[in-house]
């Protein structure tokens, strides 16, 4: 358990860190993610001189692939294909990270919406409409929970 810090200057100001970095999963089967996050989802994925030089060799060798999400936060896929979940049931929470939400306009949910069903990936939860916007959550290929969502829209 984390005690109180001692002295200011065993913490991080407010500030110091400046965004999320990158954000890194490991899946089973790289080309079925490929396919998720670059072309269902539309993430750009990096190519050529785009890749970091650390993983030039990975990204040849197709061990890794990495994307660019709209603000600029580097997704990095890991081609784990020994990976086995401790659960094989996606409802059952089987990490501790929750899940990975996507913001998108709130004119194009309903299109999101479509393009998950079109694409037969099943919806876990939603859509939903909150006080804080609308979302709708589904899985990966590898059961890692995804969500679209979005601001309430201005009245």
């Amino acid at each position: 358990m984390l005690s109180s810090p001692n002295s200011v200057n065993s913490v991080l100001a407010p500030g110091n860190l400046r965004k999320v970095h990158h954000i890194a999963l490991n899946v089973k089967d790289m080309q079925a993610s490929r396919y998720f996050y670059g072309t269902i989802l539309g993430l750009n994925e990096l190519t050529g001189d785009q890749i970091p030089a650390t993983l030039l060799e990975l990204v040849a060798a197709g061990k890794v692939a990495n994307f660019v999400t709209p603000d600029g936060t580097i997704l990095d896929l890991f081609g784990t294909p020994d990976l086995t979940p401790p659960d094989p049931n996606p409802q059952r929470s089987f990490t501790r990270a929750y899940h990975l939400a996507f913001d998108i306009d709130p004119q194009l949910f309903e299109q999101a919406v479509v393009v998950i069903r079109e694409n037969k990936i099943a919806i876990a939860h939603g859509p939903v409409t909150r006080p804080t916007g609308r979302g709708v959550y589904f899985y990966d290929p590898d059961g890692f929970m995804i969500e679209i969502r979005c601001d309430p829209e201005a009245s």
